[in-house]
């Protein structure tokens, strides 16, 4: 691999684990953070907390923090909560879907204050039902922001949410959901959860242990972000990623469909076969 190419890092969502391998019997908090470094993962996702923290030092596995949160006066103990716990990165989904687009613009600026004086690496999610829930109301806070301070915001695009929103087939991913790439390649924290223009999230195996053919219509969407974020200015020349598929207990799974951790381990694997293949070319 080219020396100088970025590395990829890829954190398991701990919401991937609920409920596994049944409900009945779920793993512990230990048994899952063992399990995602066994199959390979450089890192955990979830909230902070004191036990979580020792798990990641004794598994040596990094860590992406995240909050969701509305009051400003909360924010500075909940980045440093995240920092405590060792976060490389912070993912926020902020307010409702219903706060006022003025509102949302001068918190997401109180938030990215509070991010440069802990020195911390917020991300503000692009997610349904926050204040970013349609690209237009993510696109005006970026753009608040951006007149209100003259940086651009550190996003992270859950591109998952717009392709359902806006009902896309799998030709318009690459020209409809990285529309803005300023925003992707200003952070380097990058959800990928499967998803097609009408669910969103897909499996990624048909429980035979092949590939669905949903996710091969997928892939190539993730090379266009892999590379849409390889031609900016690569921030810590480090792309974290998060394979994030929710369980059946969140809705985003579905009962029938095969393990989502299972799945999350394969996605892992084949998003890792797009990340070499645009290194080899870099050679």
């Amino acid at each position: 691999m080219n020396r100088h190419f970025p590395e990829i890092r890829f954190a398991a969502n701990l919401w991937t684990l609920s409920g596994h391998p049944s409900s009945r019997t779920e793993w512990t908090l230990e048994e899952k953070v063992a399990a995602i470094k066994d199959a390979g993962f450089d890192g955990v996702n979830d909230r902070a907390s004191d036990q979580l923290r020792v798990l990641l030092e004794r598994y040596e596995l990094g860590f992406s923090g995240l909050f969701d949160a509305n009051d400003p006066a909360e924010y500075g103990a909940l980045i440093e909560a995240q920092l405590r716990c060792g976060a490389s990165t912070i993912n926020v989904q902020l307010c409702d879907h219903d706060t006022p687009e003025a509102e949302a613009i001068d918190k997401t600026c109180l938030l990215m204050e509070e991010d440069e004086r802990q020195g911390a690496n917020v991300h503000l999610e692009v997610h349904r039902d926050t204040c970013t829930e349609t690209p237009e109301k993510a696109y005006a806070i970026a753009d608040g922001y951006s007149k209100a301070t003259g940086k651009i915001l550190r996003m992270n695009i859950d591109h998952s949410h717009p392709a359902i929103i806006k009902h896309l087939q799998p030709s318009d991913f690459e020209s409809r959901l990285l529309d803005r790439p300023e925003l992707l390649q200003h952070g380097n924290l990058l959800h990928c959860r499967p998803f097609n223009g009408h669910h969103c999230q897909i499996p990624v195996t048909d429980g035979k242990g092949e590939i669905t053919q949903e996710f091969n219509d997928y892939l190539p969407f993730v090379e266009s972000a892999f590379s849409c974020w390889l031609e900016g200015p690569r921030p810590k020349n480090i792309l974290w990623i998060v394979p994030e598929l929710g369980p059946v207990s969140s809705g985003y799974g579905i009962s029938t469909w095969p393990s989502v951790w299972d799945d999350c381990i394969v996605a892992m694997g084949e998003m890792k076969k797009v990340w070499n293949r645009l290194s080899s070319q870099a050679l």
